[in-house]
C-alpha cells in the first residue's frame, strides 16, 4: 500500500469511508464557483465534528500534506479550492458540521458549527424572535458561516451591523498542527490579552480551520421601510446617503447602488424581474430602514427631491413582498453576470465620500484604454464597497480580452483605488486571485508582519498554501 493509500485509509477510519471522496467524485469540490480555478486534491474529506477535523489535520501535518479548508465553496477569489501546481493537498469540507449548538436569546448569542448555511442561521434566530444580520446576496443560499467568517464577509447590512468580524464573540479553531483552540466565549467584554479570534477571521483558512463560532444576535425589527430611488449619478447617491443618515440616523441598515448595466443583465437572465419605474434610469439606490414606519423615510426623500438636483424619483413600501421584488434586482447581479460569461472582478473600497470619484475616474480611464467594454458597477455604497466588474459587450470576446488585458485593467482600477486611500479587497478576500497583486499596495512592514504570523502558526506552510500570503 502506498503512503497516499495508507493516509486515506487512516482518514477513512476516523470519518468513515463514505466521508472520503477521491478521483472523479472529488472534482466538483476542486473548482470554484466562478469556474475560474481548477485544482487537484488527493481527496475531499467530510468530518462530522471538531474532533474528527483535529485528527485528520494531525495526520496530514505528520506527513506534510497541505490542507484546504472548504465550506460552501462560494469564494470569488479561489481561496476555497486546491492549487493546480501539483502540491499534494487534502480538502477538508465542513458541510457536515451544521449543528446549532445553542441559542441564548437572553444573552443575544448563538453558538453554531462552521458548516451551518447562512439561511439556517436566519431561521434559527427568527425562531428565538431574534435577528442574525449578516446579509449576503446571491450566494446566501449556498454559503456557510465558516467561510463567511474566514473571509470577513460584509454584505448589505454592514452600514448598521458591521462586517462578519463585528458579529463574532468567540471561535473554536483547529490549528495547523491539529490542536484545538477552545475560544467559544460568549462575553462582550474580555480584556485578557490579545484577541486571538481576529487572527482567524478574514485569514481565509491560512492560519487554521474555524469549526464553530459564537455569533451576536439582535432584536428583530418590528417595522421596516424600503425605498427604491432613481438618482442622476453616484455623486447624487453619496449626497443622498449623507442626507438620509442626518434625517433618519442609524435606522439605515442597507444602502445599495445599482447601475443600468447591472439592470440590463438581470432583466436578460433572471426571470420575473422588471423595471421599478415607468421610465428607465441609469442609477438606482435601494435602501432599507429598520424599526421605522414609512413616514420618516418619505419625508426625508421628499425633502431630497426638492433640494437635491440629482434625486429623480422614488417609491417606498413597508410590504416585504414588494420590497423583495426590488431586492431581487440587487441580489441577482452576480448570477446574471456569470450567465453572460467570465469577467474581471474588483471588490474595492474607498471612503464613502469618494465612491462617486472612484467610479468616474476608473470608468474614464478604462474607456480611454479599451473599446467595447461593459462596466458593471454596483454594491454597498453605504460602506464604500463597490463591486466593479469589467467584461466585453460581446460575451464571445471575453476570454481573449481577459487573457490579454486583465493585468492592465487591474492596474488601472487599483491605481485609482490607491489614489483615493482605498483597498483592493473589501469583502471577498485575496485568495489566489489577489495574492501577488496586494504586494503592490501594502507596505513592506505590513507584509512582513503577515508572513511572521503565518510562520508562527503554520511553520510548515500546510494550511491553505498559495492563498493570501
Amino acid at each position: 500500500m502506498s503512503l497516499e493509500q495508507t493516509l486515506l485509509a487512516r482518514i477513512a477510519a476516523i470519518t468513515g469511508g463514505d466521508a472520503v471522496l477521491t478521483g472523479a467524485a472529488s472534482d466538483e469540490y476542486c473548482k470554484d464557483w466562478r469556474d475560474r480555478y481548477q485544482g487537484k486534491a488527493i481527496a475531499v474529506v467530510f468530518p462530522a465534528d471538531t474532533q474528527q477535523v483535529s485528527k485528520v489535520v494531525k495526520l496530514c501535518a505528520a506527513q506534510r500534506i497541505a490542507i484546504v479548508p472548504q465550506g460552501g465553496n462560494t469564494s470569488l477569489c479561489g481561496a476555497s479550492v486546491p492549487l493546480a501546481d501539483g502540491t499534494p493537498q487534502i480538502i477538508i469540507n465542513l458541510s457536515r458540521m451544521r449543528r446549532i449548538r445553542e441559542v441564548d436569546a437572553t444573552n443575544y448569542t448563538m453558538t453554531v458549527e462552521a458548516g451551518c448555511k447562512l439561511a439556517s442561521l436566519y431561521e434559527a434566530a427568527e425562531r428565538a424572535d431574534r435577528l442574525f444580520p449578516l446579509g449576503l446576496t446571491a450566494i446566501a443560499p449556498h454559503c456557510e458561516i465558516g467561510g463567511n467568517l474566514s473571509t470577513n464577509a460584509g454584505g448589505i447590512g454592514v452600514l448598521r451591523y458591521g462586517n462578519a468580524r463585528d458579529l463574532v464573540l468567540g471561535l473554536e479553531v483547529v490549528l495547523p498542527d491539529g490542536n484545538i483552540w477552545h475560544g467559544l466565549r460568549r462575553l462582550r467584554k474580555d480584556n485578557t490579552g490579545y484577541d486571538l479570534k481576529h487572527l482567524f477571521i478574514g485569514a481565509e483558512g491560512t492560519l487554521g480551520i474555524i469549526t464553530a463560532a459564537v455569533l451576536k444576535l439582535f432584536p428583530r425589527p418590528r417595522a421596516t421601510a424600503t425605498a427604491c430611488i432613481a438618482v442622476r449619478d453616484p455623486a447624487a447617491g453619496v449626497a443622498l446617503l449623507a442626507h438620509l443618515r442626518a434625517s433618519c440616523g442609524d435606522t439605515i441598515s442597507g444602502f445599495e447602488l445599482i447601475s443600468r448595466s447591472c439592470l440590463e443583465l438581470v432583466f436578460k437572465h433572471i426571470d420575473d424581474t422588471h423595471e421599478p419605474f415607468a421610465a428607465k434610469h441609469e442609477w438606482l439606490i435601494i435602501t432599507k430602514l429598520s424599526n421605522v414606519l414609512s413616514a420618516p423615510l418619505e419625508d426625508a426623500l421628499r425633502t431630497a427631491l426638492q433640494d437635491f438636483d440629482g434625486v429623480v424619483a422614488f417609491d417606498i413600501t413597508s410590504d416585504e413582498a414588494h420590497a423583495e421584488r426590488w431586492w431581487k434586482l440587487r441580489k441577482n447581479i452576480a448570477e446574471a453576470q456569470k450567465a453572460e460569461g467570465i469577467s474581471i472582478k474588483h471588490d474595492v473600497s474607498v471612503p464613502v465620500s469618494r465612491v462617486a470619484e472612484f467610479i468616474a475616474d476608473a470608468s474614464a480611464a478604462l474607456r480611454a484604454a479599451f473599446e467595447g467594454i461593459r462596466i458593471v458597477a454596483f454594491g454597498h455604497m453605504g460602506d464604500g464597497n463597490i463591486h466593479y466588474n469589467i467584461s466585453m459587450l460581446v460575451a464571445a470576446h471575453n476570454d481573449a480580452f481577459i487573457k490579454q488585458h486583465e493585468h492592465d485593467v487591474n492596474r488601472i482600477v487599483y491605481q485609482v483605488v490607491a489614489g483615493l486611500d482605498g483597498s483592493i479587497s473589501a469583502e471577498h478576500g485575496l485568495g489566489q486571485l489577489k495574492r501577488e497583486e496586494v504586494t503592490h499596495y501594502k507596505s513592506a512592514l505590513e507584509l512582513q508582519l503577515m508572513r511572521n504570523i503565518k510562520r508562527t502558526l503554520d511553520p510548515h506552510g500546510l494550511m491553505n498554501p498559495g492563498k493570501v500570503v
